[in-house]
């Protein structure tokens, strides 16, 4: 499907959106502004392997309560945030290099898996950079099955990233602004370095667990200036264990004008590799601080400009899932939302697809306490629903529910019709003499 330029296509404000993911004091470590979701201190490597163990409590919990469960972690609980921004920041960077050199071949502002780079045109404009040789180009794609259609897409340059920054001279690109090459990062630290594998090895635990268990877990979306490192580590674990189940599931944020790029650059990636893509879909919950971040550092806002916007991306991202588990039956989704109207799409599509309740490709989530008029019908109908359950001190958990009265439309009409459907049948249980019945 085309669309116009993303904001992850070479137009002239490259440069000033890289701010998005550039360490910034007043946001890397801290939480303000942000009212809708637990944002963690970072205090020390044994504090994350704390959350770590609290983590795994809560899948024992959700193995003992349901059949299929499932259980949800956050990384910026496991692992330095500051280290988050930075690993976001180079994948940013290599992905645009790659943008920038499809727009000197034509291909500017094409949806993102029709983008392709012809492999001796890649390997001349690298060598016309002066970034590698030909003869060094040539040995990227050695021993990786790429280049052999002559062409290079986003997932196989992706595919690249490890193996170059693996190198003992760092990756040259291009700075565009200065002309002069750069590097592509600063080699990491040594401690660094032990915070990707610590928090690699604390994800392994978590899966390990969760499978030993039978729940499935979740790995919340965070800020966008988080977000790439999230998702890349998410990936590696769906590629560990996701191979015969859908045990991680990976959550989207459908504000996000990137969003949809997103979903389908994952999907297309389990399609090749053969392992089961998990989502979950949402909304998003970090609106207010990133427009705040956004305005304070003079990157364009990454959230859609209004909620309809928002609604079209989440109904267009939950349909290609759709589509995807008709098709290939290797995926499955968890519509996590409060809005009706998107239950009712998910319905009907499911219908029009012939996708069946009992397949339990599709389920559905809301918060504890909040929306039983969807909970419990779709319940009664034979769809598997879940309840997510917030949980920890009360100062915290409070802010966390207020999100729903802050970016919610709506959320005090359907509060009100909850309260009207409640006591409508208190007073049908009181005429029938039926109080204490169903």
């Amino acid at each position: 499907v085309g669309h116009g330029p993303s904001p992850s296509s070479p137009t002239p404000g490259a440069e000033k959106r890289e701010k998005q993911y550039r360490v910034h004091q007043g946001f890397g470590d801290h939480h303000g502004g942000v009212t809708g979701a637990h944002t963690y201190f970072y205090a020390n490597e044994a504090k994350c392997d704390q959350h770590m163990e609290t983590f795994l409590h809560c899948i024992d919990a959700s193995s003992g309560s349901s059949e299929d469960g499932f259980s949800a972690i956050k990384l910026t609980a496991l692992a330095r945030p500051q280290f988050l921004v930075r690993f976001s920041e180079v994948l940013v960077k290599w992905r645009r290099f790659f943008y920038q050199m499809a727009a000197e071949e034509g291909q500017a502002g094409q949806a993102v898996l029709d983008t392709k780079l012809q492999v001796e045109k890649l390997q001349e404009a690298l060598a016309n950079l002066g970034i590698a040789s030909k003869a060094e180009s040539q040995q990227w794609f050695t021993g990786k099955n790429l280049g052999t259609s002559g062409t290079v897409d986003l997932l196989d340059w992706n595919s690249l990233f490890d193996s170059r920054t693996k190198l003992s001279r760092p990756l040259l690109i291009p700075n565009r602004k200065t002309g002069q090459l750069e590097p592509l990062l600063s080699r990491f630290s040594e401690e660094e370095e032990l915070q990707m594998k610590r928090v690699l090895q604390r994800m392994d635990v978590l899966a390990r667990r969760a499978m030993e268990k039978g729940v499935r877990l979740m790995v919340d979306a965070e800020q966008s200036y988080f977000q790439p490192a999230i998702s890349r580590l998410t990936v590696e674990t769906q590629r560990c264990f996701n191979g015969s189940q859908p045990l991680i599931y990976n959550t989207y944020q459908c504000y996000l004008r990137e969003a949809y790029n997103n979903v389908t650059g994952d999907v297309e990636l389990s399609r090749r590799e053969g392992w089961h893509f998990g989502t979950k879909l949402v909304r998003g919950a970090y609106m207010e601080q990133e427009r705040e971040r956004a305005a304070q550092m003079g990157y364009e806002d990454p959230i859609n400009p209004t909620y309809e916007k928002t609604n079209e991306m989440y109904h267009r991202c939950l349909d290609y899932v759709l589509e995807e588990i008709k098709q290939r039956r290797k995926a499955s989704v968890m519509v996590a939302t409060h809005n009706e109207d998107t239950v009712k799409f998910t319905l009907r599509r499911m219908m029009e697809l012939g996708i069946h309740p009992s397949d339990k490709k599709v389920c559905f989530g809301q918060l504890l306490g909040m929306c039983d008029q969807i909970t419990f019908p779709l319940g009664q109908a034979g769809f598997p629903v879940y309840k997510y359950v917030p949980y920890g001190p009360v100062n915290e958990v409070l802010p966390y529910l207020s999100r729903r009265a802050q970016e919610n439309r709506g959320f005090m009409q359907r509060a009100n019709r909850e309260r009207d459907l409640l006591w409508k049948e208190v007073k049908r249980r009181l005429l029938s003499g039926k109080l204490f019945s169903p």
